[in-house]
Formats: structure tokens, sequence, C-alpha cells
């Protein structure tokens, strides 16, 4: 009885350690979704090239010209010949006395009623119309042209605004990976001193209190890693949705973020450079163009307009009986009232003139506006850079102060434990002003219109 429990204890052992083996030579599933994922490697300008080819708002910009392109060849159609065509026959009898032709009258000719016997006309014609002078007409189709430019240059600014998020997104996503760093750095360092606790403790020079304070220490760091894990894969999706790629790929960042010396400007410089290359300012100036254009168009339907019509076709009660006919002539159309309708139209439209001039102001505050912030941002950013590398050095130098005491029995791990927290947040801090620096330089070529010169 003994021996076969001993043979079943064996046998479990070897069960298990089999399980064992196979469990850790499997792949997680982490690693299984990792390998199947292909691998897409980005610098930021393939990502700025990546997002203005596939970035949704790009593409419906496109396509808001094609329909404003459109829309001006409607307008100038309007202008050309219109002909059309028709081929009519039918079987009819007419009322003659609706005509003024009473019975009376009619009795004079032979016929006994009003009403004709039934008979047949055969009719194919074209006809035409061209307007020879509307000027209402022309300043529509001047309108619908100015709507194709500024149809164009709001996609240019879509462009501008995509490149300068997709930066943003990435210098986020390189910001998320460096958090990730530091946290794997905070947890080395918190085991090498955790060995060293236990170390002093084995030696009779620190306590279990020392120890635990290490272990303490590990697991919050740990948990600090798992949501910078989570932020890091969060800012990639943020970044393949801007992009616009799908989000089954394994996006590598090859960029870093890092300092790059960046010459001082003056603000009377950058603005001046901001209102020769800012897009949004030419938007403007064309959308006010537009709006005094629809103006004109609508206060120009009370001139009077010229149109040629005409016909020619054939015309007969049988087909092969058919003579050609014609008409030509001259429509002189005066407009007298048409009960206010037109004078609210031009009302609706002055009204959308003046709104237009009042976000011309506006427009043109914002632009300085983001100048201004940009600038001081860089400068604050620049100086945040040279502060946090002082701060890491010298919380590093504390770290070490920290643990030679510790080491030569002369201080509990206490100080050990701040100084690792000192170290952590500067850490944190150069990450900071790296992200702050380089997101403000991306804001400031962006307020000066110079996006495209960045990338």
């Amino acid at each position: 009885m003994t021996g076969g429990v001993d043979t079943m204890r064996c046998l479990g052992g070897a069960a298990a350690g089999v399980a064992l083996i196979l469990f850790t030579s499997a792949p997680s599933m982490a690693e299984q979704q990792a390998q199947a994922e292909p691998e897409l490697r980005l610098s930021l300008r393939d990502a700025i090239q990546a997002a203005i080819d596939n970035n949704v708002n790009v593409r419906l910009l496109k396509e808001r010209i094609a329909a404003a392109q459109a829309a001006a060849d409607t307008s100038f159609g309007a202008l050309l010949p219109n002909v059309s065509g028709f081929v009519n026959g039918r079987n009819q009898t007419v009322n003659l006395a609706a005509f003024g032709l009473p019975a009376d009258r009619l009795a004079g000719f032979g016929l006994t009623r009003s009403v004709t016997e039934p008979f047949e006309v055969y009719d194919a014609r074209a006809t035409f119309v061209q307007n020879i002078f509307s000027l209402s007409l022309i300043q529509r189709w001047r309108s619908a042209k100015t709507g194709v430019d500024v149809a164009g240059l709001e996609a240019e600014v879509t462009k501008r605004d995509v490149m300068a998020t997709v930066g943003l997104l990435y210098i986020e996503a390189l910001r998320a990976d460096e958090a990730v760093k530091a946290r794997q750095a905070d947890i080395e360092l918190s085991q090498q001193l955790l060995k060293l606790a236990r170390d002093r403790r084995a030696a009779g020079i620190a306590t279990g209190l020392d120890v635990t304070r290490e272990e303490v220490q590990l697991e919050n760091n740990k948990q600090r890693l798992l949501v910078s894990q989570n932020e890091q894969e969060s800012a990639r999706l943020n970044l393949i949705r801007a992009l616009g790629i799908a989000f089954e790929v394994r996006l590598t960042l090859t960029d870093e973020l890092k300092f790059l010396s960046v010459a001082p400007q003056r603000a009377e410089e950058a603005l001046t450079a901001a209102r020769q290359q800012r897009v949004e300012l030419k938007v403007q100036e064309n959308r006010q163009k537009l709006a005094a254009l629809s103006l004109s168009s609508v206060t120009s339907e009370r001139l009077p307009s010229l149109s040629l019509n005409g016909d020619y076709g054939w015309i007969g009660v049988k087909p092969e009986d058919a003579l050609a006919t014609r008409s030509i002539g001259l429509l002189f159309s005066v407009p007298i009232f048409d009960g206010g309708q037109r004078e609210g139209r031009i009302s609706e439209t002055r009204s959308r003139v003046r709104q237009e001039s009042i976000r011309m102001k506006d427009v043109s505050d914002q632009v300085t506006l983001e100048v201004r912030n940009a600038l001081l941002t860089l400068e604050s950013s620049t100086q945040q850079v040279a502060v946090s590398e002082k701060g890491m050095e010298l919380a590093l130098k504390e770290l070490t102060f920290a643990r030679d005491r510790f080491a030569a029995g002369l201080t509990t791990n206490i100080e050990v434990t701040n100084a690792q927290t000192s170290v952590a947040r500067a850490r944190d801090n150069q990450i900071e002003a790296l992200f702050r620096f380089n997101a403000s330089r991306i804001n400031l070529a962006r307020a000066k219109g110079e996006i495209e010169k960045l990338f």
C-alpha cells in the first residue's frame, strides 16, 4: 500500500514537471499576439506623410474641393447655351369655340359643331436658350470659383493641422515609451537596493524594516510600470487612429525624445512670418470675397437681363408630311416686384458679409495669440530641460550618498528610499521637460505657418 502511494506521488511529480516544462516553454498570449501582428517602423517624417495620405479629415476635404468645383461648373453652365430636343406625336380634337369661333360663325364655314374631328400632329424640334447678359449669373459664377479657392485653402489648413496633430501624438507616444523605460529603471534600482538591504540584514547591520521598505518600493514601481505600459498602448492607438492605418499593426517608433538647439526668436519676427504664411488668414480673406460676390449676385437680380431663345424642327399631321419651321427671338426681362423675396436675400447676404469681417479680426487675433503662446512655451520648456538635467544629476548624487551611508551602517534605508523617490521624480521631470520642448517646437511651427519646414 505504501509502495502504491509512493508510485502515485512519483507519477504526480513527473506530471507536474511535464506541465511546468510545457507552461514555461509555451509563449504567452501577449507574445503570440505580438508575433502575429505585422510590425511597422515609423519615423516622425514617415508618420506625417502617412497621415497626409490616409487621414480621414484630409480625404474629406479633398471631396469638398471636388464638390465646390462641380458647383462652379454648374454656375458656368448657366452662361453657356442650353440646348434640348423633343419628339411629340399626338391625336387630338380642338374646341374651336374656345378660340373665339362661336357656332353661328362656324356654320358659315359649313361646320355643324365647334369640336373638330380627331386629327394627328407630329412635331420634332430642338430648342435653345442663350443668356446674352445677366450680371447676376456672372457674379454667381465668380462666387462659385471663389468657393473652389476657399475649399482648396481649407484643405491646406486641415492638412497642416493634421501634420501638427500627428506630430504631437508621435511625441506623446515617445513620452510614453520613455516613461516605461524610466519605470523599468526604477524597478532595476529597487531590486539592487533590496539586495543591498537583505545583505545588510544578513550581516546584522540592517533590520527587517529596512528590507520591508525596499520591498514596498519595488511593488510600487511595478504598479507604476503597469500604468505606464497601459498609457504607452493607449498613445499608440491614438497615433494609429490619426494615421488612418489598421489597428492590427504593431507600431515601432524610430525617433527619440531629445533636445535640439533652437535659435531665439523675437515675437515681431514670428508674427510677421505668421501673417504671411498662415493659410487661415488667406482662407478668411477669400471667405470675405465670397460673401461680397454673393451679395453682388443677389443685388444684380434687380437689373434687366437679355437672352436669346429659338427653336427649329419639323411639324405636320403625318411624319412624312412634316415641314420645317423655326422661331428665334430676344427676351428682355425686367424684374419689377417679387413680393420682397429678393430684398430679404440681399439683407441676409449683407449680414454674412459683416459676419466675415468680424471673423477676420477674430482669426487675426487668434494667430497672434498662438504665436505668442508658442514662443512663451518654447522659452519656458527650454529652461525646464536644463533644470531637469541638473535635477537628475543632483538626485543621482543624493542616491549615491544615501546608499553609501546605508551600506556603512550609518543610517537606516529611509534616506535611500527618499533618494530613490527623488530619482524617479527627476526622471519624470526630465521626460516631461523634453516632451514640452518638442511639443512647443511643433506648436510654434504651426503658429507661424511653417509646419512643413519642421518635418
